[in-house]
């Protein structure tokens, strides 16, 4: 499996900017459910901001609230979890699935309301996953993209996965850097997922470009105790 872990960092290495990026997977031994999520950043707005933990939930905050010129697409929670279902996401399509949850409703009914960010002319996807942690482990992806460049109409793509050991699928928002920035296209890359969690989120922190990564948050759950071990990175420290 090692030449999947490389090719993740290769990955990361060979692309400036994939901008936001999501992981999730079965680790090696089989035992632990993992996810990694992480933001990059081109302007001050989007470099203004750290990751911070709530109990099971992350949110995005500003690392210096008096720089902070539009928040709309920047703060948000990406991680929440509801029951045994972990949401993971790059906006605040987080709170619009887990309401899905609540009223009984699945993750691709909850999506399907949903459409790309209104950040013209880059119309970035919105890129979501989910944790399946209660009885057998499973887990969805999806990616709401622009269908033309205009952004005059949304394509939905829809992964079910399940779960092999050491093996894990990587889902980012554009495909290179670019002005506009092109969306990622094609299918989640299948990645090697180790159970060292915090050398894993060592491997993902090194391999992402240091002037445009901005925060990190891995996370590994038990799927004997459902306990979960969680490795968190900013750039910009408190």
């Amino acid at each position: 499996m090692s030449y999947e872990t490389n090719c993740l960092k290769n990955t990361l290495q060979n692309n400036p900017y994939p901008g936001r990026g999501i992981v999730v997977g079965l680790s090696e031994s089989g035992k632990k459910a993992v996810f990694a999520y992480f933001i990059m950043g081109r302007s001050e707005n989007s470099r203004n901001r750290v990751f911070t933990a709530y109990g099971d939930e992350v949110k995005t905050e500003p690392f210096d609230p008096f720089k902070v010129k539009d928040p709309s697409l920047i703060i948000y929670s990406p991680v929440k979890v509801y029951g045994k279902e972990v949401v993971v996401t790059n906006g605040d399509q987080t709170d619009t699935i887990v309401q899905a949850l609540k009223e009984g409703h699945c993750f691709r009914h909850a999506l399907m309301g949903r459409t790309f960010e209104p950040d013209a002319p880059n119309f970035t996807p919105r890129i979501s996953a989910i944790l399946h942690l209660g009885g057998k482990f499973g887990y969805e992806m999806s990616i709401l993209k622009s269908a033309d460049g205009a952004g005059s109409a949304c394509n939905r793509f829809f992964y079910s996965y399940e779960p092999v050991a050491g093996v894990g699928h990587f889902l980012h928002t554009y495909a290179h850097d670019g002005d506009p920035l092109p969306s990622f296209c094609g299918e989640p890359l299948p990645v090697h997922v180790p159970d060292d969690l915090r050398k894993y989120a060592t491997r993902i922190w090194s391999g992402l470009n240091v002037e445009n990564k901005i925060s990190l948050v891995c996370r590994a759950y038990d799927l004997g105790t459902g306990a979960f071990e969680q490795v968190l990175i900013n750039k910009y420290a408190r």
